[in-house]
């Protein structure tokens, strides 16, 4: 189940699957598809996230770059969308609306973000730690479901390997490493002697 098919909590008074809902035809209509929806209270007060990358992008398992949106794109599916939330009079109090990609730092929801981005560095936050870690760092090296239909996150971290039941993952995203780059070779010279 994809986090765009979850289904959630009321936020703040508000069902996010309905946000969902009208948001959908809207960003799909942008060439585009829905990645997630958040209703977050943060300083300058609450703010509605509708997370969007190109349609596509999860079918083809294409790397966050490959997937990002255009400003354009997110500012059209913005304009549109606006009005219809007031319409919809689903937020009920002042609200900021962002319509964004997901980023470098993506977050990682169902199981198929994790197959999706296998080989990359995540991130995890645990609600039961393992060997004394709630914090894994490391990369997505597989994903398997047991008997049960439980799913299980293979994170690989130096020697260490953690095999971690989705229901244990409280947060999880993407981690961005950027590559240093390689000192060139450098060749010594020597310098002839005269004779």
């Amino acid at each position: 189940m994809s986090s765009a098919q979850k289904k959630t909590r009321p936020a703040f008074g508000t069902d996010l699957d309905r946000l969902r809902a009208a948001a959908n035809p809207i960003v799909v209509a942008h060439d585009a598809e829905l990645v997630d929806v958040e209703l977050k209270n943060e300083s300058g007060g609450l703010v509605l996230r509708i997370i969007v990358e190109k349609a596509g992008s999860a079918a083809s398992n294409a790397t966050t770059q490959q997937s990002a949106v255009d400003l354009e794109t997110c500012a059209s599916i913005s304009r549109e969308l606006s009005p219809s939330l007031d319409v919809m009079d689903a937020i009920p109090q002042r609200y900021s609306l962002e319509v964004g990609s997901p980023g470098l730092e993506r977050a990682l929801h169902g199981a198929a973000d994790y197959v999706r981005f296998a080989g990359n560095k995540a991130k995890l936050r645990l609600h039961v730690p393992q060997r004394g870690q709630s914090v894994l760092v490391g990369n997505i090296a597989g994903v398997t479901e047991n008997a049960n239909a439980e799913t299980t996150i293979q994170i690989q971290d130096g020697g260490a390997s953690y095999d971690v039941p989705m229901s244990e993952i409280s947060s999880a995203h993407l981690v961005f490493e950027l590559v240093p780059a390689q000192k060139p070779i450098s060749q010594s010279r020597t310098k002839k002697q005269k004779k």
